[in-house]
């Protein structure tokens, strides 16, 4: 009997450890830690504002220190980093329409409603990307009863309306002339072989460039004689015919 017991014990023991374990792995691999994980992870600290979308695995944080957002699918398994000046804005859609929008160049298009009786609500991010240009993020609709979420329709527009102010100040903190400025400096040397060959061509329509002439001085003319040199020669003959 005492032996039964003591089985009957180690069964009980187990069965509890057992729980514990399973438990713990459930909190572990919670969809929200999951993704709390990984925007930790991709940012290297502690997100400033996260949104969570559990129903489509997806979520989006803000560190306002570094200037990245992050976004994840996937319950964190994929996911991309962007920085500040890659953001081009964001909306806020309710009931398939678009009710609020901040994006660069663009005046912000402000809330006016609250939308209690809105049956979804949606925040769209844009970034100045090929691969990934838009983000979505279910705030309210179909998605989970986790505390995450938003209780009624008019929670979450405000907090949609509270990311679209951080993507506005975003934008707004971004300077306006930097696609203004050029990317490269001037090619000084290419310019410069420009206008040689331009003054090679302007003084080739002129005419032929005159040769240069030797500093050197011209030799001195010849010393006049007094009289020509055949003069000379018959004098000399005279003379060999008086010896």
């Amino acid at each position: 009997m005492a032996h039964a017991a003591r089985i009957l014990l180690y069964f009980f023991f187990a069965g509890i450890g057992l729980t514990l374990i399973a438990s713990g792995l459930m909190w572990w691999f919670e969809a929200t830690r999951r993704l709390t994980r990984a925007l930790t992870s991709s940012l290297g600290k502690a997100a400033d504002a996260i949104v969570y979308d559990i129903g489509g695995k997806k979520a989006a944080g803000l560190d306002f220190t570094a200037g990245d957002l992050a976004i994840m699918w996937n319950t964190g398994g994929q996911g991309l980093v962007f920085a500040f000046d890659e953001i081009d804005g964001a909306e806020l859609i309710v009931d398939e329409r678009v009710v609020a929008r901040a994006q660069k160049g663009e005046a912000r298009r402000v809330l006016n409603e609250t939308h209690t009786q809105a049956s979804r609500v949606t925040l769209r991010l844009m970034f100045e990307d090929v691969q990934t240009p838009e983000f979505e993020v279910a705030l309210f609709g179909d998605v989970s009863h986790n505390p995450v979420h938003p209780k009624t329709a008019a929670d979450a527009v405000r907090l949609g309306r509270k990311w679209l102010s951080h993507i506005d100040a975003v934008i707004k903190r971004m300077p306006a002339s930097q696609a203004e400025t050029p990317a490269y400096p001037p090619n000084t040397e290419k310019n410069g072989s420009e206008q040689n060959n331009a003054a090679k061509a302007g003084s080739a329509a002129d005419g032929p460039t005159p040769a240069k002439v030797s500093a050197r001085a011209a030799p001195p003319p010849p010393a006049p004689r007094d009289r020509p040199p055949w003069e000379d020669d018959d004098a000399l003959a005279g003379d060999n015919d008086l010896r």
